[in-house]
């Protein structure tokens, strides 16, 4: 090949090869889009000057009442309850009550064998009248200097006496009569007429059923919130029916274990229509706040110990600083910040700034 021929190609190479080298390092100016997903084209899209719009979710702020429930199961217990015995020993003589039925307080319910006792009444009694005339006649004598003071005196005790050994024979005469202590409900008899009868004999189980208690232990975290007086809902199985009890007595001292204190619930039961020993599902309002503002826990978005939300402000989100009260698990109460009529958004909290334009999917 002829010489020139030869330099003439490697000068074309070398001019070659210089062209794509600098055109690898001159700056481009191709847009945005060439490198942006559809996706993220679509979701930049419709901005002014090109900004994100975020589709967010919103609540409008209006009055709410703001209320922490505590739920507990518990047991419905008697007012009352005894095993009713006889305080002395003998044979059961009669059985007056009909079992499971409903008896008032002072009701004789049984009797044991009491004749020797009345037997003994009657001797006493008899000798009654005889001493009564005996102090009569010492008086009389007593003022007429005829008889000693001290004779008297002695009739005067015999007769105290007397009085003394009736009434003690007729309170040992009451012993043997079992009486209701109080209105209930008596149970199963576990003894018929003709057996034995000790203090240890049970003759019937008596259950007062009107009013019902209600025991349950509550956190320690309540213990300036429970008080007495303090109202109990409760609901009870296959029974449609929501019941309302009354907190009449709370415990002294937490239990250092659970870290709980007991309280007890009064419910009057005037029909008497429910029975204890049945599982009650209580809930206890612990505090409540009407007309209160009350937004979604996760509205609150904390930044350097602040606690703010944003707020829809024509097509934007606007960050406010708010003050928070009272809290449950779901909402929280803010006392500084916002007012009824806001528009408060709920969803996309971490993804909001200040100005960023967004568009109301939900409002509630």
């Amino acid at each position: 090949m002829d010489k020139r021929v030869r330099w003439g190609i490697i000068i074309l190479l070398v001019i070659g090869l210089t062209g794509w080298g600098v055109y690898r390092f001159l700056p481009r100016n191709n847009s945005n889009e060439d490198n942006v997903p559809p996706a993220a084209q679509s979701i930049n899209s419709g901005g002014a000057g090109g900004q994100r719009i975020l589709n967010v979710d919103a609540v409008v702020i209006r009055p709410e009442t703001l209320a922490d429930d505590y739920s507990i199961k518990s047991r419905l217990l008697p007012d009352a309850q005894v095993d009713l015995t006889f305080q002395t020993s003998g044979q059961v003589t009669h059985i007056y009550f009909a079992e499971g039925t409903a008896v008032k307080e002072g009701d004789l319910l049984a009797k044991i064998n009491d004749a020797p006792l009345q037997a003994q009444l009657e001797r006493l009694q008899a000798q009654l009248p005889l001493a009564e005339d005996r102090l009569s006649r010492q008086s009389t004598l007593l003022e007429k200097d005829a008889v000693s003071k001290e004779a008297y005196e002695q009739v005067k005790t015999d007769l105290a006496v007397l009085h003394a050994d009736i009434q003690q024979v007729r309170a040992n005469i009451a012993l043997t009569e079992l009486r209701a202590p109080f209105d209930g409900v008596i149970g199963l008899r576990q003894v018929s007429e003709g057996a034995y009868a000790t203090p240890s004999v049970v003759i019937a189980p008596l259950t007062k059923i009107a009013p019902l208690k209600i025991e349950f232990s509550v956190p320690e975290k309540y213990t300036n919130t429970l008080h007495v007086g303090t109202k109990v809902i409760f609901t009870i199985e296959n029974d449609l029916e929501t019941y309302e009890a009354s907190v009449y007595a709370i415990d002294s001292k937490i239990d250092a274990e659970t870290n709980t204190f007991g309280a007890r619930a009064l419910y009057a039961n005037a029909d008497k229509r429910i029975r204890p020993g049945r599982t009650a599902n209580l809930t206890i309002r612990m505090w409540e706040e009407k007309d209160a503002i009350a937004i979604p826990t996760e509205a609150i978005v904390p930044e350097m110990g602040v606690a703010k939300v944003f707020l829809y402000k024509s097509g934007k989100a606007e960050p406010v600083t708010v003050t928070q009260g009272l809290r449950t698990a779901a909402q929280v109460q803010v006392i500084e910040g916002l007012q009824f009529g806001d528009t408060l958004i709920v969803s996309g909290t971490l993804q909001l700034r200040s100005g960023l334009p967004v568009r109301l999917d939900n409002v509630k």
